[in-house]
């Protein structure tokens, strides 16, 4: 009896601390821009083991997060973009008509993040392009506090298959681009800088941004 009662205890422990945890996660809700496809398909010539799933995932985080990036200041790898600006990547404006994107030159790029100051993140939420549907090479993303990415550096996605952009080996899948864009769930990653990394797109050499949201929290 007294067995049996103890393991009646452990159970409704084990049932509390479940719920308090599921109470304190929430569902990410993104708010997406409309439908924007044009022009005629490039093909898409990419492995069918190396493309995820088309579906965007369900992604929980805990209440209270918000879009620390909203506003705020973005630097770039190319310092005269051949269209836009790199503050498109933060302004709010995910549309994918003419005029919303920022577009780096052909090779390995990277578009950057100041939060401001340090924070907690758990998820990213990231659109290159969705006019056309294409595929983005070497998307590496990564946090850091230091503003040159020397040291104390976080990859949180890699989707870099063969380490051609030599910022390590991926094991992310790569994905067509939607204006669903791409969400990433982030474990509390901490830091005050994101980076994000591209190396040209399956229809040509341009590296193009419209917007990334970063969710997270800041130390109080």
């Amino acid at each position: 009896m007294k067995f049996l009662a103890w393991t009646s205890l452990f159970a409704l422990v084990a049932v509390l601390l479940n719920g308090k945890s599921d109470e304190a996660l929430v569902e990410l809700k993104i708010e997406l821009p409309p439908v924007a496809l044009v022009g005629t398909p490039q093909p898409i010539r990419v492995p069918a083991e190396r493309l995820a799933p088309a579906q965007t995932p369900v992604v929980k985080i805990p209440k209270g997060c918000t879009n620390l990036a909203a506003g705020k200041t973005v630097t770039a790898s190319d310092k005269n973009p051949i269209v836009g600006e790199a503050a498109y990547l933060t302004d709010g404006d995910k549309d994918g008509d003419e005029g919303y994107e920022v577009e780096l030159a052909p090779g390995l790029q990277w578009i950057q993040i100041d939060l401001g100051e340090a924070a907690d993140i758990f998820a990213i939420a990231l659109w290159h392009y969705h006019r056309q549907k294409r595929v983005y090479h070497d998307v590496v993303i990564q946090v850091s506090d230091d503003p040159v990415f020397k040291k104390d550096v976080k990859t949180v996605f890699n989707n870099d298959f063969d380490n051609s952009s030599k910022l390590g080996k991926g094991e992310d899948k790569v994905y067509i681009e939607t204006h669903a864009g791409k969400i990433i769930p982030v474990n509390g990653v901490h830091g005050r800088y994101v980076r994000f990394y591209s190396r040209g797109n399956t229809s040509d050499g341009g590296n193009h941004y419209i917007e990334a949201e970063v969710y997270g929290k800041r130390k109080d």
